[in-house]
């Protein structure tokens, strides 16, 4: 992956960071180093612990995940979980993103615009800047 698109998509995953978890932890409980795991598995990422932990311990503070400690292994690991709170957060935050996304995509250019480029989205400027004419 070419240097600035691993930089927008580092940018991008730490805004969503919050939401990434929620979704994992949405699926089952896991421990931190799970979570770690599973982000640079699925996206690409490595996010470390200082990033992670600081972040849990935030979301488990307003209420939106808990965790109680496993001490079945050998190793004992503190595992989080959504609780309502965090679902509903996981959902309105869902709700929000997809119709940013919508919102992203049906922005067009005026139609008194002087550059030639009539009501074209954005995405579709941003891949081709020159339109054809």
């Amino acid at each position: 992956m070419a240097p600035k698109n691993r930089e927008v998509q580092n940018k991008l995953m730490k805004g969503l960071l919050d939401l990434v978890i929620l979704q994992f932890l949405n699926a089952k409980p896991m421990h931190g180093y799970q979570i770690i795991s599973s982000i640079r598995k699925n996206f690409g990422v490595y996010f470390g612990p200082s990033t992670i932990y600081p972040l849990l311990n935030s979301l488990e503070g307003k209420g939106h995940i808990k965790s109680q400690w496993d001490l079945s292994n050998e190793r004992p690991r503190k595992v989080y979980e959504l609780t309502k709170e965090g679902h509903n957060l996981l959902n309105y935050t869902e709700n929000s993103l997809n119709h940013i996304c919508r919102k992203i995509t049906n922005i067009g250019i005026s139609k008194n615009d002087t550059s030639g480029i009539l009501q074209r989205p954005i995405y579709s400027t941003i891949k081709n800047p020159v339109a054809k004419k």
